[in-house]
C-alpha cells in the first residue's frame, strides 16, 4: 500500500514538473500565433510592393482551413469606433476654447425636451455638436443673445446632438448648427439674417451639399450673430399684427411694401385677432395687418360688405390679389400665406432659395433658360403657373448666370443652352422629371398635371459608362449601377464621393490600398461613384463620402451603411463580418532584408549570446 502511494506521488511530481517545463513553450507558441495575426492585419496598413501583397486561396472554405476564421480579427476592438463619432481631437480643442458664460442657455435632452418646449410658448433651440467649428463660433453669440433676452417671454436652449441622437433624428438634423424656433410647441427653422442667404436646414441634403460646393461657401448653415438673433426673436414674440384705422395708413402700407396681409375683422381684439396674430408668428417676410374699417378694406380690394372675418394678401406682382377662403385659424392662415407669398414664377437667387425650399408646397417645376431666351419662354411659363397655384411652385433659373444659375443647372443635369423644363419632387426624395418636348403652354400644363398626379417616371443623372474599368477600384455611374453594384453574385463596397470633398480626398489613398489588397478576391468588388454627377434610387448619400455595402444574394434589401473607422484594417474587418461569400487573404510571405556587412560581423561576433538567449 505504501509503495503504491509513493509511486502515485512520484508520478504527480513528474507530471507537475513536465507541465511547468512545457508551459513557457506553449505560452510562447500562443503569443507567437496572436502576434502573427496582428502582424498580418498590420501589413494591410503598410506600404509594400505588389509582389508582397497577400493573395486569396481560390479553393478556400471554412471547413478546409485549419485556422479559425476569426483568428485574424481578434484583439482589434480598437477599430470598431465609427469614424463619424471619432472626434476626440476636435473635442480637446473645443474644451480648450475660452470659457463662455452660458448661464442663461437651457440645456435640453430627451428627458426634459418635450415638457420644456410645450411648457414655454417661445423657445429657440440649437442642435449642435461639440466638435463643430461653426457651433463653437456661434456659442458666445448665442449665450449673449440668451442673456439679452432674459427678461423677455422667450427661452434659448441647446441640445448636444451627438449625445441626444434620437432627438436629432426626430427633428431631422442634418448639419450643425441647426436652429429651430418653437411657437406653442410647433417648430420652424430659423430664417433670420445669415452671412449667406441659403439656409441649410431648408434644403434636401443632396442639393445642400452640391450648392455648398458650387456656390463656394464654407457652410450653408453659416454663423449667426447676437444682434440678428435678438432682432428676429423680438419680431416673433411681439404683437405680430398692426392695426390700420385710416385710409392714409392703408395707402402707406400699399405703396411701401411688396406684399402685405390684411384681416377684415369685427373687432381688433378677441379670438379672431389672436388667431391672426398667431399665424403671423409662423410666417416671415410678410407683414400682417388688421382693420375694422370698411374704407380700409375697400382699398385692399375687399368687399366692404363681405362677411367677417375675411382675409386678403396683396402683392405688387402680376398676380396682385389672393383671397383666403379657409377656416379662420392660425394653421390655415399660415398655410395660405406661405403658399401665396411667392409670385407665380420665382427667379432662383441666393436670396430666394430658402423661401422656395421652405415652402409647404414641395413640388417644383423649374424652367432653365438663358437670359436671351427668357423674354420668349418666361411669359408662357408664367401663364401655365396660373393653373397650379397652391399646388406647384414655378421657378425660373437663368442658366447663363455663372454665380447661381449655372451651379443649379449642373446639379439638375441640365446641359446645352436650349430652354428645358424639369419637375423636382422637393426635400423628401429629391426625384427629378424631364419634360420631353418643346416648351409650349400646352406641354407645360400637361407635364405639370402629370407631375402633380405622380404619373411621371423619374430621371437619374449619369456620367458616360467607362470604356474600360479594369482598375482595383471599379468606377460606377448611374447607367452601370445595376450591372456592377446589384450583381447578386458579388459583395460590393461602394463609396459615394464628391470631387470637391476634402474628406473624400483624404480617404482615397486608404480606399485604393484596400482595393489593391483585395483585388484577387473574385466575389468582392470595391467601387466608387461620383455622387454629384450620378444618381440611382438605391444609392442615397447622407453626406460625402457615404460608404454602402451591398451583400451578395441580398440586393433587394437596403444596403448596409459602413460604420467602420477609415482604415484598411477596419474596412477589412467590416467586409469579413458582412460579406455573404466567405473570403480570406493568405498571409504575405515576408522578404528578409539584406544585412549589411557591419551587421553581419556583429551577428557573427555575438552568435553565442543569441544562442544563449534562445
Amino acid at each position: 500500500m505504501t509503495s503504491r502511494l509513493i509511486l502515485a506521488l512520484a508520478l504527480s511530481i513528474s507530471a507537475l514538473f513536465l507541465f511547468t517545463t512545457l508551459s513557457p513553450c506553449l505560452s510562447k507558441h500562443t503569443t507567437s500565433a496572436a502576434a502573427d495575426d496582428d502582424e498580418f492585419l498590420a501589413f494591410l496598413e503598410s506600404d509594400q510592393d505588389d509582389a508582397a501583397l497577400p493573395h486569396s486561396d481560390p479553393q478556400f472554405s471554412d471547413e478546409e482551413n485549419d485556422v479559425d476564421d476569426d483568428d485574424d480579427i481578434e484583439n482589434y476592438d480598437d477599430f470598431e469606433v465609427p469614424s463619424g463619432l471619432d472626434h476626440d481631437h476636435d473635442e480637446e480643442e473645443y474644451s480648450r476654447s475660452p470659457e463662455i458664460d452660458e448661464k442663461d442657455v437651457v440645456v435640453l435632452g430627451g428627458r426634459n425636451f418635450s415638457e420644456f418646449v410645450e411648457g414655454n410658448r417661445f423657445v429657440m433651440v440649437e442642435f449642435y455638436a461639440p466638435w463643430c467649428g461653426h457651433c463653437q463660433a456661434l456659442a458666445p453669440e448665442y449665450a449673449a443673445a440668451a442673456t439679452e433676452l432674459k427678461g423677455e417671454a422667450v427661452a434659448l436652449a441647446k441640445v448636444d446632438a451627438t449625445e441626444e441622437s434620437e432627438l436629432a433624428e426626430e427633428y431631422e438634423v442634418q448639419g450643425f448648427p441647426t436652429v429651430y424656433f418653437f411657437v406653442d410647441g410647433e417648430h420652424k427653422p430659423y430664417t433670420g439674417q445669415r452671412t449667406k442667404s441659403v439656409a441649410a436646414s431648408s434644403l434636401s441634403l443632396s442639393l445642400q451639399l452640391n450648392l455648398l460646393a458650387l456656390f463656394e461657401t464654407d457652410n450653408l448653415s453659416t454663423s449667426l450673430c447676437r444682434e440678428a438673433i435678438v432682432t428676429w426673436i423680438k419680431k416673433k414674440i411681439g404683437p405680430g399684427v398692426s392695426n390700420i384705422t385710416t385710409a392714409d395708413e392703408a395707402v402707406h402700407v400699399l405703396t411701401s411694401e411688396n406684399k402685405a396681409v390684411l384681416g377684415f375683422l369685427e373687432s381688433l381684439v378677441g379670438p379672431e385677432s389672436e388667431e391672426l396674430a398667431a399665424a403671423s408668428k409662423l410666417e416671415d417676410g410678410v407683414n400682417f395687418y388688421q382693420t375694422t374699417t370698411p374704407e380700409v378694406a375697400k382699398l385692399f380690394h375687399m368687399d366692404p360688405d363681405a362677411k367677417r372675418p375675411s382675409l386678403v394678401m396683396v402683392k405688387r406682382e402680376d398676380e396682385k390679389l389672393s383671397h383666403f377662403d379657409g377656416q379662420f385659424v392660425k394653421s390655415a392662415i399660415a398655410e395660405f400665406v406661405s403658399s401665396n407669398k411667392l409670385p407665380l414664377v420665382t427667379t432662383f437667387t441666393r436670396e430666394s432659395a430658402s423661401v422656395i425650399f421652405e415652402s409647404p408646397i414641395k413640388k417644383q417645376i423649374l424652367l432653365f433658360a438663358t437670359s436671351n431666351d427668357s423674354e420668349k419662354v418666361v411669359p408662357t411659363f408664367q401663364e401655365a403657373a396660373k393653373n397650379f397655384k397652391g399646388k406647384l411652385i414655378f421657378v425660373y433659373v437663368e442658366m447663363d448666370n455663372e454665380d447661381v444659375g449655372r451651379p443649379v443647372a449642373d446639379y439638375f443635369g441640365v446641359t446645352g443652352d436650349s430652354p428645358q423644363i424639369i419637375g423636382y419632387s422637393g426635400n423628401d426624395d429629391s426625384k427629378k422629371y424631364i419634360l420631353d418636348g418643346e416648351v409650349t403652354l400646352d406641354n407645360i400644363k400637361a407635364f405639370g398635371q402629370d407631375f402633380f398626379q405622380d404619373k411621371l417616371k423619374p430621371f437619374y443623372k449619369s456620367d458616360p459608362v467607362p470604356e474600360t474599368n479594369d482598375g482595383d477600384v471599379k468606377i460606377v455611374v448611374g447607367n452601370n449601377f445595376d450591372e456592377i453594384v446589384l450583381d447578386e453574385s458579388k459583395d460590393v463596397l461602394l463609396e459615394i464621393y464628391a470631387p470637391w470633398c476634402g474628406h473624400c480626398q483624404a480617404l482615397e489613398p486608404t480606399y485604393n490600398k484596400l482595393a489593391k489588397h483585395l483585388r484577387s478576391i473574385e466575389s468582392l468588388i470595391i467601387a466608387k461613384m461620383d455622387g454629384t454627377t450620378n444618381e440611382h434610387p438605391r444609392a442615397k448619400a447622407d453626406g460625402f463620402p457615404t460608404l454602402l455595402f451591398f451583400p451578395a444574394g441580398n440586393k433587394s434589401s437596403d444596403p448596409i451603411t459602413v460604420d467602420a473607422d477609415r482604415t484598411v484594417v477596419a474596412f477589412y474587418i467590416f467586409l469579413k463580418k458582412h460579406a455573404s461569400v466567405p473570403f480570406k487573404l493568405e498571409k504575405p510571405v515576408s522578404t528578409p532584408k539584406p544585412e549589411s556587412s557591419d551587421a553581419k560581423e556583429s551577428s557573427e561576433g555575438g552568435a553565442n549570446d543569441v544562442k544563449d538567449e534562445l
